[in-house]
């Protein structure tokens, strides 16, 4: 059986006591499931406390981004070798709105995604259209080339230790959400474009929904044969809906 994960990622969220709140809701409220994993993702400035209080906990603990680079001249950058000493699992990399806002292209995020797995951190691969994108017909083209430029580097071998988020810009943050079955094609030819380079490979790789997840709409988002779990952004900072939300992933 194939890992499922529910990642939360903060994004640019949290103060020292919302979230010691939030954690410890967490820790309280996440029930031990057999092949689920939960982690969050939380801000640079956080981890400490991050890694405090998850440590010996069932909840990982990930970046939501990480230097290309492993030391050097590169002022306001992280490595993932500082993220590792943190107890860093995770680092999200190709997250569209760091694609989106800051302008990192297929190369950088393929960059990013070595690095990563370099410091013995796993990455979060992001890939997804945008809805002009989508309109025209380009999702699969769009997702191949973002997935093809990670695997040109780092070769197919590389996604035993990474787990990859298909994340649809135009339902991030907009209230809008892929239907359940628009989720399951797109997870669909992800894992059959893999999987003409390494079945086994495809068939055991964890690949997450992200996209407006809410506890609502998770049950049927998870249902889908090729969707195991959620990178969650607005959702898992509020306790109860997230546990909600995992809750949604177990089987």
């Amino acid at each position: 059986m194939r890992a499922r994960l529910v990642a939360g990622n903060w994004k640019m969220h949290g103060s020292l006591a919302a979230n010691a709140r939030l954690l410890d809701a967490l820790k309280a409220g996440l029930e031990r499931a057999e092949g689920l994993g939960y982690a969050v993702c939380a801000p640079f400035p956080f981890l400490p406390q991050v890694s405090e209080a998850l440590s010996g906990s069932r909840i990982a603990w990930g970046a939501q981004n990480v230097s290309e680079h492993d030391s050097g001249p590169y002022t306001g950058e992280v490595s993932g070798a500082m993220l590792k000493e943190f107890g860093c699992r995770f680092a999200i990399v190709g997250h569209s709105e760091r694609r989106g806002l800051y302008g990192e292209d297929d190369s950088r995020v393929a960059a990013k995604f070595i690095a990563a797995q370099r410091a013995g951190l796993e990455p979060i691969l992001c890939v997804g259209e945008a809805l002009a994108q989508r309109e025209r017909g380009e999702t699969e083209n769009v997702v191949a080339r973002q997935l093809d430029a990670v695997l040109d580097v780092a070769g197919v071998a590389a996604l035993a230790n990474a787990v990859l988020a298909y994340e649809p810009v135009w339902a991030i943050g907009t209230g809008r959400n892929a239907t359940p079955q628009q989720a399951q094609d797109v997870h669909a030819f992800i894992r059959k474009r893999i999987g003409a380079s390494d079945r086994a490979l495809a068939g055991n790789l964890t690949i997450l929904y992200g996209g407006s997840v809410k506890a609502n709409n998770a049950p049927e988002l998870f249902a889908m044969p090729d969707v195991d779990g959620g990178l969650i952004g607005g959702a898992s900072l509020v306790a109860e809906d997230f546990i909600a939300i995992c809750a949604a992933a177990q089987r």
